[in-house]
């Protein structure tokens, strides 16, 4: 408890993950929403959790948190489910990072680096 909310938190490396929620919310939630979060991140980041990695690819994060709630209301938090709609590329990618081939995976990697080229 802090000031009337409950606060959930993980500390990996150089980075601190938190999840708060009322007094009245199930801390057993918070802390699922907590781990869901942090094993989609780390599946798109390929368990390269740093802050660099974070940073360069804060775009992933803030759609992983997109994924996860939605003013408030939890949406998902199967870790698989939340990296899988991040990593979507149109309609015909229903494919999971996890089990993108390599030549998938290279053309994902060309892609960002394009985009972070033209920045």
């Amino acid at each position: 408890m802090f000031d009337g909310y409950i606060v959930v938190y993980k500390f990996v490396s150089d980075l601190h993950f938190y999840v708060s929620g009322g007094e009245d919310e199930n801390e057993l939630i918070l802390a699922t929403v907590l781990q869901g979060f942090f094993d989609a991140v780390a599946l798109l980041l390929r368990n390269n959790v740093e802050k660099k990695t974070v940073l360069e690819n804060l775009d992933l994060i803030l759609l992983c948190l997109d994924e996860l709630v939605d003013g408030g209301i939890i949406l998902e938090s199967d870790a698989n489910v939340i990296a899988s709609r991040v990593a979507m590329r149109g309609a015909d990618a229903d494919v999971p990072l996890s089990e993108q081939t390599i030549s998938q995976a290279l053309a994902t990697a060309k892609e960002h680096l394009a985009r972070s080229l033209l920045k």
